[in-house]
């Protein structure tokens, strides 16, 4: 093979990339290539061709093929962009690796004879001269010092391009002022000394310190400025309790005098409720940044370290939305987590699949790791099985910046890497603060007693105000006066803060009526609403509802189903659950309310009932009858979205939560697949749903609909767990709702809309009542009704020959009524109770009081007597009616699990609880070995006012002496 041959075949794409990379700065070439291509465009040339005989000619001699190394070289360059990480000088207590296989010399046919062997730039687009020395020098200054780069997941091409190019010309050091050097340093003073000032006046005191990680300050400030130039007015932040005294101090600018008044116990607050810690409270902020206001928000958060996440996304979707965001620049999310708990929280990784979905994107989060090395006594081999806790993050193609905390230049440079790339490309982005922790998980904690070997590392590591102070020194930046005088100064403010913050001088008020809450205001006695909605309007809804695009085919079972409901709105004939929901969100849409509507399997309904999304038989397009409301009825209507979500509760209910108590003019309503899968949310439903409005003034109209209801359909798909929600009630803190008629949920629908104030709603839903022809409702109940919290017996009996008064919920009411009418009950009235939380106790002891000569009082239900509604139902009930009524019980016996498995063994259940409540013999029992779930117990009567322990079963209806089936 001839020498021009060989350039030909073996190395066009080489001096292809030398010459694109001349056109765009003929300075960042070699000189012999500069004159060569100067003298290729002199003669004309625009576009290299590789004729043999005409680049033999002309390309410059350097005593070896130029290039000769291309192949290897392009490899090293490929191999430090993907591994170079895996070296980098990551860990500030130096337990770094120095070399990895995959990037010795000996993995690309190379050895140290070659280091000055020509090779050229292999494609990396920072300056080098050309051999192998410097090619591998340079590389291990872009991705192996103290800035370790993770991008290769990435399979957009354009951002990898991107990355690439804003890091390898400068080698992934860039140029930092004298401004913002001071600035950098006067950070990390205050954020450490605000740490030993803490440590040194309230001893013992937690605040969990940020000590080893004062970085995280500049970085975030970082984040801040350098977004604020990019187009980004607002940032909400969310985060565990690590570091976030010192964040709260100098992020959000929360002033000491109010931090140092929650260690003094001088704080005062205008907040009712029981409050929270200091190191879980949230707080906002205006900041001026070059003559630019941009908000910073910090969200409260419990202990679940990274339960904060989904709702952070949440409350940014909601911002977005109603600030008209749609590209999703304005508004930003970052989240700040522990390393350990990064890793090893389900749901982290839910939360990072829900960043590319459409109705839940946010259009990127910055995740900042707080990487201490260690959770709470766990080492990192211990608490995961990768490298880096990050490596989840993979999975969703995000860059990762792994950081030095120790190099806060690095620290700053990363942050702006990361805002760019985030307004840039929209999407999620990476940065692994590795750092140390200096004290325990607490300031009383002892971490030597886990990790001595480590903390002896760390007692005699240098602190880092300390050692940037020097560097800075030694740069000539600042002087030894400088970094004396800045130290005094914070100290001064810090003593001056303390004194105030003694004088008892310090209030701090909660906006919570703020921004879009403007003109709400908190619950008062009167939760009731005007629900009703005229009967034409109605019927207008509902023709509209009817209409189809022309030419869409529906499938024959779907359109009998449409047919009916279609002739419901008419007025021909009862309403179903279904077509009541869609008569509720239309008028609302048709009003101007936003509708948010997910869950799993939504769109169609679990039990094939809703129809919201409809599906063209021949085409498969979609049609949403409820989102061309205003096309229809040709006037202008406000959002309908109905989605079916991935298959996660926990952060599902954490976004909608979160989206929720972000914009109370929206109904957001998130269904549950069945009620039981409540259980995987609910952490959500105990630490913010709960309890959100108690300790942090946080409300939120969020609906959570449950499937609920025995229908033998086995353990897991009938209970929705009543009694854990009535266990977290109280303060009027959220509603319990359990409709037992579609014209109730359609009122109830409306009524959390209607009302200037929000309250969450559990709704427990029916299954079988969706079809069951004696659950449906007219046009004239939507028209002229409201909700009523309790239902007085629709078939009227006489009320003096009234001696038993049967109180239930749900579909048992229809079982019950069916039964006394077929054996011709007339003593016994059944009032089902609508809204069990609050308690309508005026509403039941109106009710109570027609039936003067009920001699008992019996709450019926179809759970196991440890679930459901007995035990709350119990107390309340026993401090409303006289001494001289009995209370009793009736419902399954006791139960480890919430139902039986069998469809047999339900029905004979449902049968004999039946009998049990209404005092049937029944004419034949059967008999065999399986003992019947259901009991009969009388309550111990009590004066008003006093709670009772669960009363003793009736004499003869214990376990051991269950009937028999």
């Amino acid at each position: 093979m001839d020498y021009s041959d060989f350039i030909n075949r073996s190395n066009a794409d080489y001096i292809e990339q030398i010459f694109q990379q001349y056109q765009t700065d003929p300075r960042s070439v070699e000189p012999h290539w500069q004159a060569f291509f100067a003298g290729f465009e002199a003669g004309g040339g625009k576009a290299l061709t590789f004729s043999s005989d005409h680049v033999a000619a002309s390309l410059p001699v350097t005593g070896e093929p130029p290039g000769g190394l291309s192949v290897q070289a392009t490899d090293l360059v490929h191999a430090y962009r993907e591994f170079g990480h895996l070296v980098a000088n990551l860990d500030p207590l130096g337990n770094h690796r120095e070399t990895h296989s995959l990037l010795e010399l000996s993995e690309f046919g190379l050895s140290d004879k070659d280091l000055d062997r020509h090779c050229g730039n292999g494609g990396f687009k920072g300056a080098v001269d050309g051999t192998v020395r410097d090619l591998v020098k340079k590389l291990r200054q872009t991705y192996s010092g103290t800035i370790g780069v993770q991008y290769k997941d990435i399979s957009n091409k354009d951002q990898r391009e991107w990355l690439q190019q804003r890091m390898e010309p400068i080698l992934n050091t860039p140029e930092i002022t004298t401004a913002e050097a001071r600035s950098i340093l006067y950070q990390l003073i205050a954020a450490q000394g605000f740490e030993e000032f803490l440590h040194q006046q309230y001893q013992g005191a937690k605040r969990f310190s940020v000590e080893g990680g004062e970085a995280l300050i500049p970085l975030l400030n970082t984040l801040v400025e350098e977004g604020a130039g990019l187009g980004v007015d607002e940032y909400v932040i969310g985060m565990a309790h690590r570091g976030r005294l010192n964040t709260l101090a100098h992020v959000l600018n929360k002033p000491y005098e109010t931090i140092l008044s929650e260690f003094e116990g001088t704080l005062q607050t205008d907040n009712e409720g029981d409050g929270d810690v200091k190191y879980h409270m949230g707080y906002s902020q205006d900041r001026m940044i070059n003559g630019k206001k941009v908000h910073v928000a910090l969200s409260f958060n419990p202990s679940h370290l990274e339960l904060v996440n989904p709702v952070v996304e949440g409350t940014v979707r909601a911002k977005q939305y109603y600030l008209g965001d749609t590209l999703r620049s304005k508004v930003v999310p970052i989240l700040i987590h522990g390393d350990a708990a990064f890793c090893g929280q389900g749901i982290v990784l839910e939360t990072l699949a829900l960043s590319e979905m459409p109705y839940w994107r946010t259009g990127g989060t910055i995740h900042v790791i707080i990487n201490n090395q260690i959770g709470f006594t766990t080492l990192p081999k211990q608490g995961r099985f990768t490298p880096y806790p990050t490596d989840v993050a993979r999975t969703i193609e995000a860059p990762i910046f792994h950081v030095n905390a120790d190099d806060p230049f690095a620290v700053a440079w990363a942050a702006k890497m990361a805002a760019a790339f985030r307004q840039k490309f929209h999407c999620d982005v990476m940065i692994d603060l590795m750092c140390y922790r200096r004290r325990g998980h607490n300031e009383a904690d002892e971490p030597s007693f886990t990790q001595p070997l480590m903390y002896k590392q760390i007692d005699a590591h240098k602190r880092i105000r300390e050692l940037f102070g020097q560097r800075l020194i030694e740069q000539g930046i600042i002087t030894e006066a400088d970094f004396e005088k800045m130290t005094i100064e914070l100290r001064e403010r810090l003593d001056a803060a303390q004194k105030l913050a003694k004088e008892k001088r310090t209030r701090e008020t909660f906006r919570a009526f703020g921004g879009t809450w403007q003109g709400y205001s908190k619950a008062g006695s009167d939760w009731s609403a005007k629900t009703n909605v005229p009967a034409e309007t109605l019927t207008r809804i509902g023709e509209a509802l009817s209409k189809f695009p022309p030419g869409f085919t529906l499938m024959s079972k779907l359109q009998r189903v449409l047919t009916d409901r279609a002739d419901a709105y008419r007025g021909k004939r009862s309403l179903d659950w279904a077509g009541a929901e869609a008569l509720a969100m239309g008028s609302l849409l048709l009003e101007g309310t936003p509708i948010r509507f997910v869950g799993q399997d939504v769109q169609r309904g679990t039990f094939s009932h809703r129809h919201a999304c409809i599906h063209d038989s021949n085409t498969g397009a979609k049609y949403y009858p409820l989102a061309s409301l205003g096309q229809n009825l040709g006037t202008q209507c406000a959002d309908f979205i109905i989605v079916n979500t991935m298959l996660s509760e926990l952060a599902v209910l954490g976004f909608e939560y979160g989206f929720s108590s972000a914009d109370p003019r929206n109904l957001c309503i998130w269904e549950a697949q069945f009620g039981d899968f409540v259980n995987g949310a609910q952490p959500i439903i105990d630490q913010f749903i709960a309890a959100a409005e108690s300790k942090w003034q946080k409300f939120s109209g969020m609906v959570m609909l449950l499937p609920h209801g025995y229908e033998g359909q086995g353990p897991e798909h009938s209970n929705a767990y009543i009694e854990r929600f009535l266990s977290l009630c109280a303060e009027n803190n959220m509603q319990i709702v359990i409709p037992s008629l579609p014209s109730q949920y359609f009122h109830m629908l409306r009524r959390q809309i209607l009302r200037n104030f929000r309250k969450p709603l559990i709704a427990m839903m029916p299954k079988s009542l969706l079809r069951n022809e004696l659950s449906t409702s007219s046009i004239q109940d939507l028209a002229n009704g409201t909700f009523q919290l309790v239902l007085d017996d629709p078939a009227n009996p006489p009320k003096e020959g009234v001696t038993s008064v049967l109180l239930c919920s749900g579909k048992v009411f229809f079982a019950l009524d069916a039964a006394r009418k077929k054996n011709q009950i007339a003593h016994t009235a059944i009032v089902r109770v609508e809204q069990l939380y609050p308690f309508p106790k005026v509403e039941i002891q109106a009710i109570l009081a027609k039936y003067k000569n009920a001699q008992e009082i019996v709450w019926v239900q179809e759970e196991p007597r440890n679930r459901g509604a007995w035990m709350f139902m119990q107390d309340q009930l026993l401090s409303m009616i006289p001494e001289t009524t009995m209370l009793k019980y009736v419902g399954r016996e006791q139960a480890a699990s919430p139902a039986t498995g069998s469809y047999k063994l339900h029905d004979i259940e449902v049968e004999e609880l039946i009998n049990a409540a209404l005092d049937i013999t029944p004419a034949k029992i059967a008999t065999a070995s399986t003992p019947v779930a259901v009991a009969t117990a009388a309550a111990t009567t009590a004066p008003p006012n006093r709670s009772v322990a669960t009363p003793p079963p009736v004499p003869g209806s214990g376990p051991e002496n269950k009937p028999k089936l």
